[in-house]
């Protein structure tokens, strides 16, 4: 929900309830100016995937990321002295999380970006709400299917096509490497979905929880990088610049954004970053990188875009009478 790929989801009953900061509390920087500058990190995270994998292997690219990720959250939770998980069982159901919201996608998005553009990855991961929607269909008995958030799933698949060029038998893609984007944002609401059930109430607090999550991923890392990759002769500037910007400012500091933005306006005005991903992504990719841009790649975002919100919708509340205590409805939009 990175993804920076999107963020790392956390249980709903562990993000703090919006409230109205009192005049002495009130925040230094405006909000709005906060929301601007988190779409404008994560959108540019897809840039720095690309750059460090000029220098380093994608899964050295992947532990970096976590690595001063996790760092940043650590100096966060020691600051504001934030008691980690206690319990065996939330650790472990963390172990999990932490390979498909972090390690899994992280790296997949790496190793897709070494034969597609960074333009296309950021198009891919706005797709993970559409595979959350048709995910939670089967998955959470809960989300029962309206007709708005059908045709926007419907919507957001054109779109996919769209960008994809499907008319054109997707030549000039490379299958692997936009797979490989694909599976890394479907790997995102598995992982929340896994999360929803395994990890609410907890006790612990959100940021608590993430650093966790990014430390046991740091950790998988830790063992797959040696295994898979050799240690590198060299350390370029560039690439090594942006593996430090990608885990400090892309994993860290913007997931410490990204709680106080939920905590300030609320989760559902937090989470409208994800929509200007993708945009920020492709015009940082065609300006600083050069990538070329087809007509269908914007055409077919937008597309994306307008069926990922759809699917996002919630029916407006009844205005009829109100609800007995403890009886169901009768039915449900």
């Amino acid at each position: 929900m990175s993804a920076p790929s999107a963020p790392p989801k956390v249980p709903s009953s562990s993000i703090p309830r919006p409230t109205a900061p009192s005049p002495g509390r009130r925040r230094a920087v405006d909000w709005r100016i906060r929301f601007v500058a988190l779409s404008l990190i994560w959108g540019f995270s897809f840039l720095l995937i690309k750059v460090g994998t000029h220098g380093y292997a994608p899964f050295q690219v992947t532990f970096g990321r976590l690595l001063f990720g996790t760092a940043v959250l650590a100096v966060a939770i020691a600051v504001r002295r934030e008691r980690l998980p206690r319990s065996g069982r939330t650790w472990g159901h963390l172990f999990v999380a932490a390979f498909l919201l972090n390690a899994l996608p992280f790296s997949l998005f790496a190793y897709a970006e070494l034969t597609i553009p960074s333009t296309l990855a950021g198009i891919c991961n706005a797709t993970s709400p559409l595979w959350g929607m048709a995910l939670s269909l089967v998955a959470l008995s809960e989300d029962r299917p309206t007709r708005r958030r059908v045709a926007g799933l419907g919507l957001g698949f054109i779109g996919v096509l769209t960008v994809l060029g499907a008319w054109q038998g997707f030549s000039g893609l490379d299958f692997g490497g936009t797979a490989m984007a694909l599976l890394a944002s479907l790997s995102y609401p598995i992982g929340w979905i896994y999360v929803r059930r395994t990890l609410a109430g907890t006790g612990s607090s959100a940021l608590a929880m993430t650093g966790s999550q990014l430390f046991l991923g740091t950790l998988q890392l830790a063992v797959v990088t040696p295994v898979f990759t050799s240690l590198p002769q060299r350390f370029p500037l560039l690439p090594t610049l942006s593996v430090i910007a990608l885990g400090a400012l892309g994993t860290g500091l913007a997931l410490l954004i990204q709680y106080g933005l939920v905590q300030e306006v609320g989760p559902t005005t937090a989470q409208m970053v994800t929509y200007f991903i993708p945009v920020i992504a492709t015009a940082a990719g065609v300006a600083v990188l050069g990538e070329q841009l087809n007509w269908n790649t914007p055409v077919g975002a937008l597309v994306v875009l307008a069926g990922a919100a759809l699917t996002q919708s919630r029916p407006r509340p009844s205005t009829g009478p109100a609800r007995i205590p403890g009886r169901r409805p009768f039915s449900r939009s």
